[in-house]
């Protein structure tokens, strides 16, 4: 049997897409139930306006064309590869520390 290659996935919050990385299906499902996860996006903010409140639906699904190239673009520059990668694909207001 083939391991399952892996795939560029894309986190919609309340159908909004915020950011691509590469995973498996079971990986992207387990992703949006994390609430680390829940917590990073709601720490983080695009033009002011949060990426994700606290009854907000995040979901996953195959990432489109121009999110792939946005991942492949984030991860050339990517310095700990070891890591799993977030692309942001919404302009960030900045990191939290």
């Amino acid at each position: 049997m083939m391991a399952k290659q892996a795939l560029i996935y894309t986190v919609e919050v309340d159908g909004k897409p915020i950011l691509a990385f590469d995973g498996h299906a079971r990986e992207a499902a387990e992703l949006c139930r994390e609430a680390w996860f829940r917590s990073d996006l709601n720490e983080l903010s695009s033009n002011g306006d949060p990426l994700c409140l606290p009854g907000s639906t995040i979901k996953t699904r195959i990432a489109n064309e121009d999110e792939m190239a946005a991942y492949r673009e984030a991860a050339k520059e990517a310095k700990a590869p070891d890591e799993i990668l977030f692309a942001y694909l919404v302009e960030l207001d900045g990191m939290p520390e």
